[in-house]
């Protein structure tokens, strides 16, 4: 089992970016926007692994249609991470 705290004291470059782009956006960013920021999902579930983002489905209608959507959000610890990271 990988130890958390030491993979929040120690982020990579692409999830000290992943974290960077989900601390600028309010309602956090969607499973396919990530994907489409070239992370990966591997990536997105050690950010919620570690509790430093949190991932809920969401259903939205459109067009007679429902689709499932992921939303990923940063958790306090993310932005301490982050703040820790800045310094």
């Amino acid at each position: 089992m990988p130890d958390t705290r030491r993979s929040r004291r120690l982020p990579k470059p692409d999830r000290e970016r992943a974290l960077t782009l989900l601390a600028s956006s309010p309602d956090g960013a969607t499973e396919t926007m990530l994907l489409a920021h070239r992370f990966t999902a591997n990536l997105i579930a050690e950010l919620v692994d570690a509790g430093l983002a949190t991932a809920a489905s969401q259903r939205l209608g459109a067009a007679g249609r429902e689709i499932t959507i992921i939303r990923v959000r940063i958790t306090d610890a993310g932005r301490q991470a982050l703040a820790v990271r800045v310094r």
